[in-house]
């Protein structure tokens, strides 16, 4: 059974709508944990659209599960992470008009920098995570770059139906399988929701699913609380 990170991005978009001080991210966060999350994952994007530094500096206080914080290729955003001290980072790529994360992290393209900061981030004792296209050449590359885990993004096998959903689901198996024989650490995530969450959390060897949308979203109805447990009883 892969553990359930809850990314609570989307209370703090909420909140920034109208630049109020609530929803409050913190509390979101800590009714996850009391719900069964095993993770909190924020993001903090360099336009600050929704999670802010004062939100990963609470979160990273108060929680007593670990935290994981997703980020750009960004000095600043790096400098921020290093002092902050989460229990894991997930470098994923970002594009200022993108509604949300579009795809897989460029590992080839940036292969230099990150070698520097995941050398930088492995001297704080932080793991560091790439988010990755379900790709067994990126996989690989990943692990010549000592990452510690890969998060591959299930985004195109969301958007799928039908074949095309299987054809996607072969593609994450053989990069997942690879990975696992490999030693990284396996986690998926990016558009998973009550529906199509199940094939992926029974993939071997998979370690972690950050799911947030779907929740917040189904939380509107059925309350934080129940969105998460809900979720939980999938991964089984």
């Amino acid at each position: 059974m892969p553990a359930l990170g809850v990314n609570v991005d989307h209370v703090a978009a909420i909140r920034q709508a109208r630049f109020t001080n609530y929803p409050d991210p913190l509390k979101a966060a800590l009714i996850c944990e009391k719900a069964g999350a095993d993770g909190i994952t924020i993001h903090l994007r360099e336009d600050r659209r929704h999670i802010q530094e004062k939100d990963c500096v609470l979160i990273r206080k108060n929680i007593k599960t670990k935290l994981n914080l997703e980020m750009a290729l960004s000095s600043e955003i790096t400098a921020f992470a290093l002092k902050l001290g989460p229990d894991d980072v997930c470098i994923v790529p970002e594009n200022r008009k993108e509604l949300t994360t579009e795809g897989g992290l460029d590992v080839f393209k940036n292969k230099s920098r990150l070698k520097k900061i995941i050398s930088l981030f492995h001297k704080k004792r932080i793991r560091v995570s790439l988010f990755i296209e379900p790709s067994v050449k990126a996989a690989a590359l990943s692990k010549e770059l000592f990452a510690d885990a890969i998060e591959l993004h299930t985004g195109a096998y969301a958007r799928a139906y039908g074949y095309a959903r299987k054809k996607e689901l072969i593609r994450i198996k053989k990069t997942a399988a690879f990975a696992v024989s490999k030693g990284l650490i396996l986690n998926a995530g990016h558009g998973l929701d009550y529906e199509n969450t199940p094939p992926i959390a029974r993939i071997k060897g998979m370690n972690e699913l950050n799911i947030g949308h779907s929740i917040i979203a189904y939380s509107i109805f059925a309350g934080l609380d129940q969105a998460v447990r809900d979720m939980k009883k999938l991964l089984v």
